[in-house]
């Protein structure tokens, strides 16, 4: 179904034009301030947004400017009661699909809203993703230039229209919840509930509570009956991450509701039916589990309908770069900084570091980077990258890259690097670190100060 965000602080027009919208047949959301909407608009898809132009916190056209950079394929179209020139080639410079004033006459704006949605299904025909300038795919809040990634988002166009089982696999950080996100919000449950539990988050005698419920007085503490998360997502999706650390009597009571759409609640004695999109994502090797007769190989085959596997960031080194870039952005923002960018020497660091904890690791790296960085360029000092990794980046991050390298920031990195281990291996006694590392006392004192080393 179409989408459609309707962003203006006059509750009144808002709702006279949720209400024409949904009458249309569109699936409708509205909202009061650009700031809020463009947060709605990075953790949902839309296909069209209309705007008003003048609005607290976030004016229309900054709004624009911000939701093209990360969903370049959502049209929009502005309303103002201040229509210009100006504000017509602004306006369609940032992206914009046209503008209306406030007094519009709603069977144009009905036509409006039916060219931009057919000139942007016009464009998703002739181009399955989007890209940016950098030409990187965007697609369900990910983004990528590598061609196995790229692949997976055509697995999830295609598998999301159906209500196959899907189980996802990769290493932890690689991105299996927003790959489960997006096979939610592509197909038709997507306006349905979509809900994520971590199996192995959750103590063993309270999972199976958490997962199909409890009747009053079944146990302990049980004051009330409690539905379950599978009643919670009736209708819609549920993602089971790590489910490989299911016990056996859960992996049975799965089976059922994997086979029959049926389970029953602690204590209760119903059958309760959910109509529920089951989604699995483990890191473990759930062939070898089954093997090893610690996985039903019955429910293993009944999850395993169509497998996706999802490559650690290592193997994807061609999307550090842009992943890097849209952190900094991201964190700049959060942050309220301006920094919108990192050095040439400090990504040539990340593009040789190992990235256990991969995607979701390089995100907290550059947060950190950003919130304590004081200039306007992320430098290497302040990624804070273990020491044990830079140890295996070596001497390959040394390579000069394509612009160049500033010298004195490269050794004043390692510099810093090396006094930090030279103090820890002497904990923190400066008189026995100045003699490691061969240098006076005042000499090291000034460089911790230089760097302020703490």
């Amino acid at each position: 179904m179409t989408r459609v965000l309707v962003v203006d602080d006059d509750a009144g027009l808002r709702e006279m034009l949720e209400i024409m919208l949904t009458r249309e047949g569109y699936s409708v959301v509205g909202e009061g301030d650009g700031l809020k909407a463009l947060n709605r608009c990075r953790k949902e898809r839309f296909d069209l947004v209309l705007t008003d132009l003048k609005m607290p916190k976030m004016d229309g056209l900054e709004f624009l400017k911000s939701v093209k950079e990360f969903s370049p394929g959502t049209q929009v179209i502005l309303i103002t009661a201040y229509a210009t020139g100006e504000t017509a080639v602004r306006a369609m410079k940032e992206g914009a699909y046209d503008y209306v004033e406030k007094d519009f006459d709603v069977d144009d704006l009905k036509r409006l809203i039916r060219e931009a949605l057919e000139k942007k299904g016009e464009k998703d025909q002739q181009a399955p993703f989007e890209r940016d300038a950098d030409d990187a795919v965007h697609f369900g809040g990910m983004i990528a230039k590598n061609k196995d990634m790229i692949r997976i988002f055509t697995t999830v166009r295609k598998v999301a229209d159906t209500a196959a089982n899907v189980l996802l696999l990769g290493e932890s950080g690689t991105g299996k919840e927003l790959v489960a996100r997006a096979i939610h919000d592509h197909g038709p449950q997507s306006q349905q509930p979509f809900v994520a539990v971590n199996c192995g988050g959750i103590p063993e005698n309270l999972l199976e509570s958490e997962l199909f419920g409890h009747m009053k007085g079944s146990f302990t503490n049980a004051f009330a009956d409690k539905p379950g998360l599978f009643e919670v997502a009736r209708g819609g999706t549920i993602l089971l991450d790590e489910v490989g650390e299911l016990p056996p009597l859960l992996q049975v009571k799965l089976l059922r509701v994997v086979q029959e759409k049926t389970f029953r609640r602690i204590g209760g004695v119903e059958d309760i039916k959910v109509n529920v999109r089951i989604i699995a994502a483990t890191n473990q090797d759930l062939e070898k589990k089954v093997r090893d007769g610690g996985f039903r190989e019955d429910l293993y085959y009944r999850l395993n309908v169509i497998p996706i596997v999802i490559p650690p960031l290592r193997n994807r080194r061609e999307d550090i770069p842009i992943l890097t870039k849209y952190f900094v952005e991201k964190f700049s923002r959060a942050y309220g900084k301006e920094i919108r960018t990192i050095s040439a020497y400090a990504l040539g660091l990340l593009l040789e570091y190992p990235f256990p904890g991969n995607v979701r690791e390089l995100e907290n790296i550059i947060e950190r980077s950003v919130a304590l960085e004081a200039s306007t360029i992320v430098l290497p000092e302040n990624l804070l990258l273990s020491a044990s990794a830079l140890e295996r980046v070596g001497v390959s991050a040394l390579d000069i890259p394509e612009d160049g390298i500033d010298l004195n920031e490269a050794v004043s990195m390692f510099e810093k690097r090396l006094i930090e281990k030279a103090l820890q291996k002497t904990k923190g006694a400066k008189n026995k670190t100045a003699d490691l590392l061969k240098v006076t006392y005042d000499s090291l004192q000034y460089k911790i100060e230089k760097f302020e080393i703490v």
